[in-house]
């Protein structure tokens, strides 16, 4: 894989250059610590990776990412941890917080591996689409989702929910903490989730219909530790789905 560094500190870059020239099948093109030159190289010869800084005179690292060509793929390199967030508004693999160790940065050129790998068109296989992989259709167990650079497969057992935010989703699934963001919109994961197992009730959510502890007289829906509630757009489906829980029905 080609690559470029772009810091505008010196000491790091000769950082990521002795870690570029250690790690196999990296080639190194270029090192800037000018955003605004970088810029007119990476257009003009356009290459697999980019270990981008964030904060760097006349233009940030996240203004640079939203010019570079689509081929390019960005990894972050910063010490403000509290960029990682934004990094997902430019589909970044990877987000690499300062001072960067060795085996970090080879995790890194790990997903950006495997990204291309996936990325790449094979005989009789569909390309996959930039945030989600095929899975086994509505019947299946389970669905890919791009998260921080690399497909993660997820058990649709564990869904307790879908959050939407813009253009990107969070899953929450039983077990974790926090949840799995990803860039998608909320009806690209409504069409990709069985219908006899979820429900959008608002919205910004999704929920999984086997996970619904309890609901209110208020049509406020207890699920996980939220507190969901059905908005007036969807009370009709979900009302129906109610009544023919009821026993005697």
């Amino acid at each position: 894989m080609t690559c470029i560094i772009v810091d505008d500190e010196p000491l790091a870059v000769k950082l990521l250059e002795s870690f570029v020239s250690r790690t196999e099948d990296l080639e190194l093109v270029a090192s800037f610590t000018d955003s605004v030159e970088a810029i007119a190289m990476i257009k003009s010869h356009p290459v697999n990776l980019l270990f981008l800084d964030i904060q760097m005179p006349d233009m940030n690292g996240m203004e640079l990412a939203h010019m570079i060509p689509s081929e390019t793929r960005v990894i972050f390199t910063t010490a403000f941890k509290e960029y990682a967030f934004e990094s997902y508004e430019v589909s970044a693999l990877d987000f690499l917080l300062k001072p960067i160790r060795y085996n970090k940065f080879l995790a890194a050129v790990e997903k950006a591996r495997q990204w291309f790998a996936l990325s790449s068109p094979t005989p009789n296989t569909q390309h996959p689409t930039p945030n989600t992989l095929p899975s086994v259709g509505t019947e299946g167990a389970s669905v890919f989702l791009r998260v921080d650079g690399e497909y993660r497969q997820v058990n649709l057992s564990q869904v307790l929910y879908v959050s939407g935010m813009k253009d990107y989703v969070m899953f929450y699934l039983e077990g974790e903490r926090r949840p799995l963001i990803t860039h998608l919109t909320m009806k690209a994961v409504e069409d990709m989730l069985p219908a006899s197992h979820f429900m959008r009730v608002h919205r910004s959510y999704i929920v999984a219909l086997a996970k619904i502890r309890s609901v209110d007289r208020n049509d406020c829906i207890y699920i996980g530790d939220e507190i969901i509630r059905v908005t007036d757009a969807y009370r009709e489906a979900f009302t129906q789905y109610l009544q023919s829980k009821f026993p005697g029905k």
